[in-house]
């Protein structure tokens, strides 16, 4: 089984690669979160989870998902898991966090990937998506990677680590990370352009925690209950580019996988 979670499709097109080449099933993290969690392991069978970095830590619901799971099985310790995560760039200590909440449930992590994938965080001055060019070098390089890993992750090889380490990934994940999750994981920056939003209800329906209200022919309001993941993806599919972060979006670009 492979658990992931997506907002501009990077990790889901990465969960759909490995599901296809694995034969595992597919699980949305979103779509299962509200209930117990619990699932019943065949034989042999593999266990992934698939998910981005947000501020070089795992997202919050992939962390309370994880905590939250229980799995059985007759021998949970032999059965072969494994962490793979996308990034526009490094993922600091993103996989350490991972660990620490599977081994709380009995989890033991045998493999540990990343990809590099298109940038999709624009919610700082200094962060935008990445030129074309860039962004066609980066899924080229890592359509090749996730070939290796899926080899990899089906024949249950234990002990692969391939990861994208900064130089400083303790000061990105425990200092930045902890600045990121306390204050830019929030909705309360997002606002609608009302001349140029056209009541599509496509942000309600990729938004991957049910955070905006509105729909077709309604203009969208996020509900600030603190479910945000600051993903973007309501503002990377906007096909009217109506959807802002306050002032930090202004004349940046938008990206999701296709």
């Amino acid at each position: 089984m492979i658990f992931y979670l997506s907002g501009t499709g990077n990790s889901k097109w990465a969960a759909q690669k490995l599901a296809q080449f694995t034969q595992e099933t597919l699980y949305a993290i979103p779509e299962i979160m509200d209930g117990d969690c619990n699932f019943v392991l065949k034989t042999d069978e593999r266990i992934g989870f698939v998910f981005p970095v947000h501020g070089w830590r795992p997202p919050k619901i992939v962390r309370t998902f994880m905590q939250k799971l229980q799995l059985r099985a007759t021998h949970l310790e032999e059965h072969f898991c494994y962490l793979l995560c996308t990034a526009g760039n490094d993922v600091g200590l993103t996989i350490d966090y991972a660990q620490k909440d599977l081994e709380k449930v009995g989890l033991h992590v045998q493999a540990m990937f990343s990809l590099l994938m298109p940038n999709t965080y624009v919610g700082l001055p200094f962060m935008d998506v990445d030129s074309r060019a860039t962004m066609l070098r980066k899924k080229q390089e890592a359509e090749k990677a996730l070939r290796v890993y899926a080899k990899a992750i089906f024949d249950c090889k234990r002990g692969e680590v391939h990861l994208h380490l900064s130089r400083w990934p303790r000061i990105n994940s425990y200092f930045l990370g902890k600045v990121f999750a306390n204050y830019f994981i929030t909705d309360s920056p997002f606002h609608v352009d009302v001349k140029r939003c056209v009541a599509c209800g496509i942000c309600k329906m990729v938004c991957p925690v049910d955070d905006i209200v509105g729909g077709f022919r309604q203009k969208p309001a996020w509900k600030h209950n603190e479910r945000c993941l600051a993903c973007f993806a309501c503002y990377h599919h906007c096909p009217q580019h109506a959807i802002d972060y306050g002032w930090m979006t202004r004349r940046k670009g938008q990206y999701y996988f296709k």
